[in-house]
């Protein structure tokens, strides 16, 4: 069976809406939390992929992402094993910041619903063609500005990066095909979360959104099938079980 890796940095924000669109397709995956703890694998051998979940602060705030380097370093673990890597939100960034981009502070929120525009960068890419001319909702701490060369392939109205794709088997969202308005309700329960302080208006918006954001969902997971090959079971490394005989 495929499973992916998946680093969760808030108990708020998991891989909701994406679950079943992956188990749908065969797909397991395992939670890893850095945020609690937990330390990230340091090799890829059991996994068929990477996925990098959203997060509350931005990523130049060491104290509240510590794991930052961790996390940059995995992904050059994944991407040398040749395995599949989507960030969404905060995981996006890292996608980017992996890439050459800069990470910066400000602004604390952006969180809205925009219009996705494909670039000429993204002719031809499965997930800019299925989203071009779709309202998707982003939802990020801080910003990371993108290096030279790498073109995103969708971007919003004001022409800020809205997707990345810096090699074949790597995307870089800062949409979040994966919330729904019950996981907004839940960030906005959490205690050690940092809300956008709309997040009230964000979640109305949401609720009456939400037959579009499931229509979008579905187009990207069909997007990141076909690009990333996502049906296709890696090679794994096989775990042995050893037992010390006594006599």
């Amino acid at each position: 069976m495929k499973n992916y890796l998946v680093v969760q940095h808030t108990y708020s924000e998991f891989l909701g809406l994406v679950e079943s669109q992956l188990e749908k397709r065969d797909i397991g995956f395992s939670y890893f939390r850095p945020f609690v703890g937990q330390e990230l694998p340091g090799s890829a051998a059991q996994f068929d992929g990477l996925w990098l979940l959203g997060g509350a602060w931005p990523l130049t705030d060491e104290e509240h992402n510590p794991q930052v380097s961790d996390e940059l370093n995995l992904i050059r673990v994944f991407q040398k094993a040749g395995r599949p890597i989507v960030g969404l939100g905060m995981g996006g960034q890292l996608v980017a910041m992996a890439a050459g981009g800069t990470p910066k502070a400000e602004p604390m929120h952006t969180a809205k619903f925009v219009t996705a525009s494909k670039t000429a960068a993204g002719e031809g890419d499965p997930i800019a063609e299925e989203l071009d001319g779709r309202r998707v909702l982003v939802m990020y701490n801080g910003d990371v500005a993108l290096p030279e060369g790498l073109e995103p392939i969708l971007v919003d109205e004001d022409g800020h990066w809205l997707a990345v794709r810096p090699d074949p088997l790597s995307y870089g969202l800062l949409f979040r095909p994966e919330m729904k308005p019950g996981m907004l309700e839940d960030i906005i329960m959490e205690a050690r979360h940092n809300p956008p302080p709309h997040i009230g208006e964000l979640l109305g918006e949401a609720r009456m959104e939400w037959n579009q954001m499931q229509e979008t969902t579905a187009l990207v997971l069909k997007g990141l099938v076909t690009g990333l090959s996502l049906m296709q079971e890696r090679r794994k490394m096989p775990v042995f079980n050893l037992r010390v005989e006594t006599q």
